[in-house]
This record gives structure tokens, sequence and C-alpha cells, in this order.
């Protein structure tokens, strides 16, 4: 193909195109790791640094302590409500995983009982949800107030995530579940032996998207979570880091308000699962997401 009927994107990129591309990748990722760390720096700085810079600490002055984070595991309202992030997490992930899953694949065979209806439902839920008091009104009827189920349930499957399971599964080729019928298979072992092991690209991702979700929810928490000592790290570090509100001492007999310290070691805490487990999911993203959804 000549230049001249080539399209823009398939030329040969300039030194200075490639320049600004240098500049502008280098701009973002200061832009995303300087604030990262400041909190990391003022959480492990002592309470003379953060006092005498008035702020977050940009130069370790006087060297790193982990007084903040001992104060915070010292701490059995930050070290209870770590606990509970990471139950809600794991039990809320894996359940919204396995319905996630069945619903994507019955709704990727065309022949399934109420395809259509059903899968209309799912994509109205695009631009139709239900509004906050209904969903509420639906939990306290059901009696799950003060129930770590009132967390999980409502948020328990994504449409955006069925829909893009169902697109990776409308990819895989039809000759695999017809082979698979002809030895004699049936739906939920060819769902276990053939569709689950090919789209761990695709499962690996959404399991990432619902942990994510469920891990930084605190609002459903805030609404159905009565009693304090169920909240999650989420709703912990909104009161105790954005509203400023009073951190127990370990003792539990006065009340003082959080040091910057550490409040930012508890947004460190809150941080470091997402950014440990990013890294291990980062590489099926394009398998797993465009791909299927381009395919679907």
């Amino acid at each position: 193909m000549s230049s001249r009927n080539r399209p823009a994107w398939e030329e040969k990129p300039t030194a200075a195109g490639l320049a600004a591309k240098g500049a502008s990748i280098v701009v973002i990722a200061l832009l995303i790791l300087f604030p990262l760390y400041t909190i990391a720096l003022t959480s492990l700085s002592s309470g003379d640094t953060v006092n005498r810079v008035g702020g977050l600490v940009i130069w370790p002055g006087d060297g790193v302590t982990f007084e903040a984070y001992e104060q915070m595991f010292r701490n059995p309202v930050v070290l209870r409500s770590l606990v509970v992030s990471l139950g809600i997490t794991a039990v809320g992930t894996a359940v919204s995983v396995v319905v996630s899953i069945l619903g994507a694949y019955s709704l990727s065979r065309p022949g399934s009982f109420g395809h259509k209806t059903i899968l209309f439902s799912v994509l109205l839920m695009f631009v139709i949800f239900p509004g906050l008091i209904p969903v509420y009104l639906w939990v306290s009827a059901i009696g799950l107030r003060d129930n770590y189920l009132a967390i999980i349930l409502p948020m328990a499957v994504s449409a955006f995530n069925v829909v893009v399971l169902r697109a990776f599964f409308m990819s895989i080729p039809q000759e695999l579940f017809d082979a698979a019928r002809i030895d004699g298979a049936g739906e939920f072992r060819v769902l276990w032996q053939i569709v689950t092991p090919l789209s761990k690209a695709v499962i690996a991702v959404v399991t990432l998207f619902y942990a994510v979700a469920y891990w930084n929810n605190w609002f459903n928490a805030f609404l159905y979570l009565d009693d304090t000592g169920k909240w999650p790290l989420a709703l912990v570090l909104r009161t105790y880091v954005v509203e400023s509100a009073p951190l127990p001492q370990a003792s539990g007999l006065q009340d003082a308000p959080p040091t910057l310290a550490v409040k930012m070691a508890i947004v460190m805490i809150a941080i470091i699962p997402a950014l440990i487990i990013y890294p291990f999911v980062q590489k099926h993203f394009k398998k797993g997401v465009i791909i299927g959804a381009v395919k679907g």
C-alpha cells in the first residue's frame, strides 16, 4: 500500500511524535505515582515530621518509622474492619463470579430457556436501574439489615460483567461444544471442562472487577450495618480519614482524632491489595475484555 493511501495510524511515527508520546507517558506516570509516593511517605513519617511539614511529607527528613502502622494495628477497630473487608471481598467475589459465569453461559447458548427475555432484561439494566429507596426497602423487607449479606446481594451480579463473559463464551468455536455433547457431556461438564479453561483470561479480569468493587464498597455498609463493629475497612477509611472522626485508642478508654500519619497508613492498607493483585491480572485485560467484546 502506498503512503498516499495508507491510514494515518499506520504511518511510521516521527522523532518528534515519539518524543511527545514519551513525555506524555512520563507526565501521566508522575501524576499517578506522586500522590501514592506522598501517601506512603507520610504514613512512614513520625508525628514530629508531619507537624513540622504541616501536611503530606514529600522528603523523609527524620527517616522512616512504622509508628503509624503499629498504632493502627494495635487498634481493634481498624484491625477488625480489615478482617471484615477480607471476608466480604472473598465471599462476595466468589459468589459473584460463580453466578455471573452461570448466567453468562446460559445467555451464550441461543436455545436456553427464556434466552431472549432474560438477555433483554440484562441489557436493560445498562439504562434502567432500581433506585436507592426500592433497594433499601427490599433489603429491609427480607430482614438483611445489620447483616453482611446486605453488602453482597445487592451487588452480586453486574450486567456489564455478564455481557463481557457472554461475549467471550460466544467466541468459543461451536465445534468444541458439539464434540463434547457427542461424547455425552452435559451442560455443567461442558462449562467446567471446556468453557472455563478456555476463558481464564476473561474470568480473571471479571474477578478483579468484582474484588475491587467489594473491597472499596462503603456505601452499602453505611446504609445497612448499624453495628460499627461490623464495618468494613472502606467505611472506616471514610469515617476516620475523610470525616476526621475520633479514632478509638487501643485501650478503649478515650477517643482521639487520628493523626495524618495514621490516616495515610489506613489509606495504604486500603490500596495495597489492589496494587498487589493488579499486576498479575493486567496481562489478561486485552485478551479478556477487548477481544471478547469485539468478537461478541
